[in-house]
């Protein structure tokens, strides 16, 4: 039984362990001479990192003793991890590599490969690190609505105040959903880093290209009047808005990429909620490789909020102005800031993709939602408002023309004790907007749709 524990655990930390990327000699032996670039320049801070890093460089003169005497039983008391069994639940959960499942199940028939995904606690987190990565220099465009991140006084930290437990019973919040990997911080993690200049009374940043997403363009910018910029975020389906990107629009969105030799970051957060048949990744543009990284978690379709789990793809064919492997970098920022997701957590990420009862569970789950959503859709439908959204989206777009979002957030909440979100709160082309949330209980939507009913009628 020992010994069965023993290879459980040598399996399940070999995984751990593994580099995110194979070695340098074997990457520059797969490296052809002309390789696809894009025109982004390689953030210079990256260079003045010194080569190597302390346990990856301890680990091969380690090997290389064990070469030199191969007899020897060498005794690790060098890294300080743990060495006593993984209980045998969460070890046979982790013995297949979450990273190849992803690959597998997530992006079948793409082209990307285990090596090319990267655990993560979550595409917050993810954006965050890749804005790192790409340092000040760069120039970014996102889309107009974006989400913030900005957390509901309603919320503290990772857990959701029920409602229903608190004195503020009569609430039903259907806009704001509890912090989770994919808030979009695209925005303010530029600030961050450097990447823009102050905002103007709009909310507006100098240095972002705004694209705008609104019914008249069909949520899709016209691209013919977006500036280059190095890198574009995008997201789809959308958060605020709901609308998910057609095959047309992808395609036309990595082809402006490609032609500008810029980097699509693709949050695709929401891509359970796409009914089948529609595309779900980038990666279902050919070329898309090339130009672009997505990032995604497993807070919106497997309930793994507070969990924090989620991954980022960063093909081997992308690559900077110089040639340089993107992932490299990436590999080099996370192994620097990012110490792994638990095991805990990778476990359950496991049990949600590997097995079709485990899609299945998380199809279910999402279906719940979905039907949430198509109840808000009908019935502000009815109501004879102009909705969007919540068809592959759990987020419902509703407009109120000729009115500002804040104004319609107070009426609904003084008069329906209904939270939702001033769409203006998600940048200046969400004015005249509110976002409604399905993400709640069946019987609190189908209350607040009563509440709508009779008070918007």
């Amino acid at each position: 039984m020992i010994s069965k524990y023993l290879l459980i655990f040598s399996l399940v930390k070999q995984f751990l362990e593994k580099a995110v990327l194979t070695p340098d000699v074997a990457l520059a032996s797969h490296v052809k001479t002309e390789v696809p670039r894009t025109m982004v320049t390689r953030n210079p801070n990256m260079e003045k990192l010194k080569k190597g890093y302390l346990f990856p460089e301890i680990s091969i003169k380690r090997e290389a003793h064990q070469k030199k005497y191969p007899d020897a039983k060498i005794i690790s008391l060098g890294i300080g991890d743990t060495t006593e069994p993984i209980p045998s639940i969460i070890a046979s959960a982790m013995a297949e590599s979450l990273r190849k499942v992803i690959a597998e199940k997530v992006y079948p028939n793409m082209g990307i490969k285990d090596s090319d995904v990267f655990i993560s606690d979550g595409a917050q987190c993810d954006i965050a690190r890749l804005q790192m990565l790409f340092g000040p220099n760069v120039t970014i465009a996102v889309q107009d609505p974006t989400f913030p991140v900005r957390h509901s006084p309603l919320f503290t930290g990772r857990t959701q105040i029920d409602p229903a437990s608190s004195s503020c019973s009569i609430l039903i919040p259907m806009g704001w959903s509890p912090p989770a990997g994919d808030l979009q911080g695209y925005v303010d993690n530029g600030v961050i880093v450097g990447q823009t200049g102050a905002a103007d009374d709009s909310g507006r940043y100098a240095g972002i290209a705004y694209m705008r997403c609104a019914p008249e363009n069909d949520f899709f910018p016209d691209l013919s009047r977006v500036p280059r910029t190095d890198v574009i975020f995008f997201c789809s389906p959308n958060n605020p808005t709901g609308h998910m990107a057609s095959p047309a629009q992808l395609r036309e969105l990595v082809d402006f990429a490609r032609r500008n030799g810029s980097i699509i970051v693709f949050d695709s957060a929401y891509a359970w909620y796409v009914s089948e048949g529609k595309p779900r990744s980038i990666y279902e543009v050919p070329g898309a490789r090339e130009v672009a990284i997505e990032i995604s978690s497993f807070s919106k379709f497997a309930g793994f909020t507070g969990v924090r789990l989620g991954w980022a793809v960063v093909p081997s064919e992308l690559r900077y102005a110089d040639g340089h492997p993107v992932a490299r970098d990436f590999d080099r920022i996370v192994c620097t800031c990012f110490n792994g997701a638990s095991s805990v957590a990778q476990a359950g990420g496991l049990a949600s993709l590997a097995t079709e009862e485990g899609r299945d569970a998380v199809r279910r789950v999402v279906g719940v939602y979905k039907e949430n959503a198509r109840v808000l859709v009908d019935t502000f439908a009815s109501l004879g408002k102009e909705v969007y959204g919540g068809v592959d989206s759990p987020y419902v777009w509703v407009r109120f023309p000729g009115r500002r979002s804040w104004d319609v957030f107070a009426e609904i909440l003084d008069k329906m004790h209904v939270i939702t979100v001033p769409g203006s709160g998600f940048g200046p082309g969400g004015e005249g907007f509110v976002r409604v949330s399905a993400f709640n209980s069946k019987d609190r939507v189908l209350e607040a749709a009563a509440r709508l009913s009779k008070f918007l009628a």
